[in-house]
């Protein structure tokens, strides 16, 4: 009989374990929120600046078609 791809009962099963960096923060950095990601401060350094720009080019969009 031909293997679809499963493994047989013979196979050990490898676990690995989850290495976490101690020096990166876990969690949530809002605790009842799903995002953002605490580490995420130091992954996007620049979101706020970018962030504050996409609302000045957005706004002054806005306020050009009202003009």
């Amino acid at each position: 009989m031909m293997s679809k791809g499963f493994a047989d009962k013979t196979s050990k099963s490898l676990k690995t374990k989850k290495l976490t960096s101690s020096n990166e923060p876990y969690g949530r950095l809002i605790s009842w929120s799903p995002w953002p990601p605490a580490n995420f401060q130091s992954k996007y350094p620049a979101f706020p600046f970018v962030l504050t720009v996409l609302i000045i080019a957005v706004g002054q969009w806005y306020f050009s078609l009202l003009g």
